[in-house]
């Protein structure tokens, strides 16, 4: 039978999986560097659009990527960096 109780315990189970993999996936991977550099790539690829040096496909294909590294800069994780376990960040030192 289907109680209060096994509701929230269901609930309690699923909220502490998704902290766990929100801690283990979403942790920090990107350094400075990093960050710095793809807002550059980001900000080229605006102006190029913007004065007309590509259009098109090439255009929409670059803007989505140059939102893409915003997106991750913002953030400071990257995705693609996640199955190599590549990571740009400095080790804290304690």
């Amino acid at each position: 039978m289907f109680t209060l109780y096994s509701y929230c315990y269901s609930n309690y189970i699923i909220d502490s999986i998704l902290v766990k993999l929100k801690l283990s996936i979403m942790k920090k991977n990107m350094g400075a560097a990093d960050r710095i550099i793809r807002l550059i790539v980001a900000a080229i690829i605006a102006v190029l659009y913007f004065t007309d040096v590509i259009n098109g496909v090439l255009a929409i294909v670059l803007l989505v990527l140059a939102g893409v590294f915003v997106l991750t800069s913002f953030v400071s994780f990257c995705p693609l960096y996640l199955p190599f376990g590549l990571s740009t960040c400095k080790d804290k030192k304690e």
